[in-house]
């Protein structure tokens, strides 16, 4: 079941493909009203996400389709079609023309503004010259080899189920881990389910999905369940407490991740609400030649909840910006680490 995304997705990405091609025919010309119509109308019959996102489509169409006309320059349709993606708010939507890209711009700035990590304080005072990499992860041991530290960067660096495992062997007298995702902008899927492969597993749910199947709002398949992998012989589950710290500049597979640690009781999240960005995106084509990119797919957490506009942490702890910069302390990695040192200490 770990691979249902991808099946999902591959099947929304046909399907659409074949519709679009046929809605959109041959004969289309490329005009600037051609253009925008056609992509209100790609998002209003295939963009997952209208219920959560709380915007009138049609509403955004009337305000701005007076701004189009024929024999507009394509950097002014650029921009009015960019406008209309942009009140979606949303990370996995864009618009791609040879001269530019359009972006989420309130969210992306979030991302950069809002985010709660320093990475010169995280290698300088942490994780030092000499931490070890392995699998795109950066790793040390910290409070006297106590904490196993990780900062995984970006879920689109490739982490195996073995190196994941040689990292975990690598500091047996640890009483628990800090798995840092701050700043991951998200990536692949399959490493989401590679790093909870070696937690404690029976089997258990983790989230559910649903795809756009037809051009209603509401138009999706049933609910598809997602569990954890089995355990093996060869597995090693770390049964030992793992903090997780999110922010704001966690999005995607990291918001993913973040819903997963439901199903874990020896997980807990810490810091700010993610991003968000758990539909996964399709690619279509405009009469222009333009790309599109919009979600195709909506999910649940283990609660039942959608939290596609951001994940919230079990325990808020806003980032120390200042501590940070002018200290050199990280109050979100020393949190982390004292939580789990006194959870040992208790039990």
């Amino acid at each position: 079941m770990k691979s249902i995304h991808y099946i999902l997705l591959i099947f929304a990405t046909l399907a659409m493909a074949s519709c679009e091609k046929a809605l959109m025919g041959d004969d289309l010309p490329a005009t600037a009203p051609n253009t925008f119509d056609y992509l209100w109308q790609r998002f209003d019959q295939q963009y997952s996400l209208f219920e959560v996102k709380e915007v009138d489509w049609q509403a955004v169409y009337d305000s701005l389709r007076p701004r189009v006309y024929s024999g507009m320059t394509a950097d002014s349709l650029f921009s009015v079609c960019a406008t209309m993606l942009n009140t979606l708010n949303d990370g996995h939507v864009n618009l791609y023309a040879g001269f530019d890209v359009s972006r989420a711009d309130s969210l992306y700035y979030r991302f950069y503004a809002e985010g709660g990590i320093d990475v010169n304080t995280l290698v300088l005072n942490y994780l030092g010259v000499n931490y070890h990499s392995t699998g795109g992860m950066a790793h040390k041991g910290l409070c006297e080899g106590k904490v196993l530290y990780i900062y995984y960067g970006s879920f689109s660096n490739t982490v195996s189920v073995p190196l994941f495992r040689r990292i975990i062997r690598s500091y047996p007298e640890a009483q628990g881990m800090v798995l840092d995702l701050r700043g991951n902008g998200g990536g692949t899927l399959s490493n989401v389910i590679n790093i909870l492969s070696l937690m404690p597993s029976h089997g258990q749910r983790l989230y559910s999905s649903q795809i756009k199947s037809g051009p209603d709002h509401d138009d999706f398949t049933p609910w598809v369940d997602t569990y954890a992998s089995d355990v093996t012989d060869d597995t090693t589950v770390f049964t030992r407490p793992v903090v997780v710290l999110i922010d704001k500049g966690c999005f995607s597979a990291t918001s993913v991740f973040a819903i997963c640690t439901q199903a874990y009781d020896n997980m807990v999240l810490m810091g700010d609400t993610t991003s968000g960005g758990l539909g996964l995106p399709s690619m279509g084509y405009l009469p222009n030649g333009w790309r599109y990119r919009l979600p195709v797919t909506r999910t649940r957490a283990l609660d039942g909840k959608n939290y596609e506009n951001g994940v919230p942490p079990d325990i808020l702890l806003p980032f120390d910006r200042q501590a940070a910069q002018t200290l050199g302390r990280d109050n979100m990695i020393d949190s982390a680490c004292n939580y789990i040192i006194k959870l040992k200490i208790k039990n």
